[in-house]
């Protein structure tokens, strides 16, 4: 028999804790039944709900502790004060084997840095970077960075289209993902020196996804690509626009549908369908970005996330755990190491070039 997929859940993270968590589990138990879970935080509020929920009860460990990092506390502090806090115990139990993945909604910020202190980043990549799930007129895409880098050069950009890329075949099930590069424009001298040198670089390399090139701001909603890659400042900008976005249409149908009698009859004929569409664009919903890079699997819940929210982060948490991603970044990155171009580049007239006319990395 397998053994089951050990998940660990740092349950005093996010707006809510084990209120919102432990029910969380328990729907991820009834649709993974081959799945358990170590719950890090304060026994006795963790036994009071798992005491309503046997299901979550029945498929989890307490590993308890009175000490939790605040949704506001700085990174820097979070890493001289988080050992032994739920946050710190959660991701502890990756490196000492005693898990395949963590899940948070946490301090986003304190997250990233313990992961990074305790995991460590994976070989021959330089910084970790955070993936959004984006829903769109043909399914899902995968958006990053959306916050881990303010800042990305273009052998940064490129890890990110491989790290992208690896993701959306493992969680979203796409043969041989499509990724294109966020710019102002697709014509190829539009953009910053980083975007057009990583795009070169992309254009020259046998990677195991099908690179599209440019993609612009709107091709994002579109499902134009399966993973836009971008820098963390912009994708966090962009992120941040479509949560407004989606809030903004929430409240501009809410008071639509209830500006009169006629109106009032007409949500109440089109309910069902109208609280999937909000379902849909909720970014509670839309849920589970994973701090791909690092050595160890990381899932970044929303901090206002549901139990039904959160249980879809648990799921990509599993979805990574079952999968061969990290196997597939290493394949593409010896690749790109291999050609030359994973360091040393230079961006010319006829695309690209390794330092000193040589294509050999260091």
């Amino acid at each position: 028999m397998p053994q089951p997929i050990v998940i660990s859940i740092d349950a005093m993270g996010g707006d809510h804790g084990p209120s919102v968590i432990v029910p969380a589990v328990a729907i991820a138990a009834g649709n993974l039944p081959d799945v358990r879970f170590l719950l890090h935080g304060d026994q006795a509020l963790l036994n009071a709900e798992l005491a309503k929920s046997p299901a979550a009860r029945a498929v989890s460990e307490v590993r308890h502790t009175d000490k939790a990092i605040s949704m506001d506390e700085k990174p820097a502090q979070a890493m001289r004060r988080g050992k032994g806090s739920s946050l710190w115990n959660a991701v502890e139990a990756i490196r000492e084997n005693q898990a395949q993945a963590v899940v948070s909604a946490g301090n986003t910020g304190a997250l990233m840095a313990i992961s990074k202190l305790i995991l460590r980043m994976g070989a021959n990549l330089e910084r970790p970077a955070i993936v959004a799930n984006w829903p769109t007129m043909r399914g899902v895409s995968a958006v990053l960075d959306v916050g881990a880098n303010v800042e990305s050069d273009a052998a940064q950009l490129v890890e990110f289209a491989i790290m992208g890329a690896a993701f959306h075949h493992a969680v979203h099930g796409s043969d041989r993902p499509t990724v294109g590069l966020l710019n102002v424009g697709s014509e190829d001298q539009k953009g910053h020196e980083e975007v057009r040198e990583a795009h070169a670089i992309l254009k020259e390399t046998t990677l195991d996804f099908d690179y599209r090139g440019f993609v612009e701001g709107t091709d994002i909603a579109k499902g134009t690509v399966d993973v836009v890659v971008t820098d963390g400042f912009t994708g966090n900008v962009a992120l941040k626009t479509a949560e407004g976005l989606a809030r903004f249409f929430a409240a501009e149908m809410r008071t639509t549908l209830t500006s009169s009698p006629l109106a009032m009859l007409g949500a109440l004929i089109a309910s069902g369908a109208l609280k999937k569409m909000r379902q849909r664009l909720d970014p509670a919903r839309v849920n589970g970005g994973p701090l791909l890079g690092l050595n160890g699997i990381v899932v970044k819940s929303h901090g206002g996330a549901d139990a039904t929210g959160y249980a879809s982060a648990i799921r990509v948490a599993v979805d990574l755990a079952r999968s061969d991603f990290s196997a597939e970044i290493d394949r593409n990155l010896k690749r790109l190491t291999e050609t030359g171009l994973k360091s040393g580049v230079e961006l010319t007239a006829e695309g690209v070039s390794g330092a000193e006319g040589q294509g050999a990395s260091e």
